[in-house]
């Protein structure tokens, strides 16, 4: 769903997802390239805010 209207679902949502399932690593990979004003990113294979 955010990918169709381009929401932000909350960096603990996406961080939750991310830990729980490694098929919604790519899911997400895709979505914050796609939605770079969400500001995560991901270093070292660990989710994070850019403002951490």
């Amino acid at each position: 769903m955010a990918s169709l209207v381009g929401e932000n679902p909350g960096f603990d949502f996406l961080q939750q997802c991310w830990n729980d399932d490694p098929a919604l690593q790519i899911v997400i990979k895709k979505l914050l390239a796609k939605f770079p004003q969400w500001e995560v990113a991901i270093v070292d294979g660990v989710l994070m805010k850019w403002n951490e």
